[in-house]
């Protein structure tokens, strides 16, 4: 949404900037979202509830405020109350909503290589998690034997169970760090 909402506004600034008021400006834009996103996407329902709503003489401010409550977007609600402030004080509209647009889309290319890196690192963290046991059955199935003084006496058995404590409190950590990674950046 944010991305589509970026683009959405980047329209708008372009449409000002030809002279077209804010209010035309984002009605029309609905066409260009619809050529870029489809029809169907949530930018262009959105743009249709605007359009609809400034039929009936509600605000554009309200409209977009309305909007970023919906979409519990903050970029969306942070871009609604800037534009009504600089609506009501007057100053550089096209280059004010420009300047937005440029904001979120950065903001949402972030997003993005933090979330693939996110992935990457949770591919890891499985592989890392699974290399041991796949080493293990490996080595048990080609060389029959080889673990034998391992798991046949005492000692042994107290080495390879502590192993598997460090082993198993590893996943722990890593599973635990990638939640919270995870949870910080949702």
């Amino acid at each position: 949404m944010n991305l589509e909402f970026a683009e959405c506004i980047l329209s708008v600034s372009t449409m000002m900037k030809a002279g077209y008021s804010a209010e035309n400006a984002f009605a029309e834009s609905e066409g260009d979202m619809a050529m870029l996103f489809g029809g169907r996407s949530i930018i262009c329902r959105e743009l249709a509830l605007i359009r609809r709503g400034l039929l009936i003489n509600i605000s554009l401010e309200e409209l977009l405020a309305d909007l970023g409550r919906r979409s519990d977007s903050e970029d969306i609600e942070r871009f609604a109350e800037v534009f009504s402030i600089a609506k009501r004080n007057g100053g550089n509209m096209p280059e004010m909503i420009r300047n937005t647009a440029e904001l979120i889309a950065r903001k949402a290319e972030m997003r993005r290589e933090m979330d693939a890196m996110l992935s990457g690192k949770k591919m890891e963290l499985l592989i890392m998690e699974g290399m041991p046991l796949a080493m293990i059955s490996y080595i048990g199935i080609t060389s029959p034997g080889y673990f034998d003084m391992l798991y046949h006496n005492v000692q042994g058995v107290c080495i390879m169970t502590g192993c598997l404590i460090v082993y198993m409190a590893a996943i722990g950590f890593g599973e635990l760090i990638m939640k919270k990674l995870s949870d910080q950046l949702g």
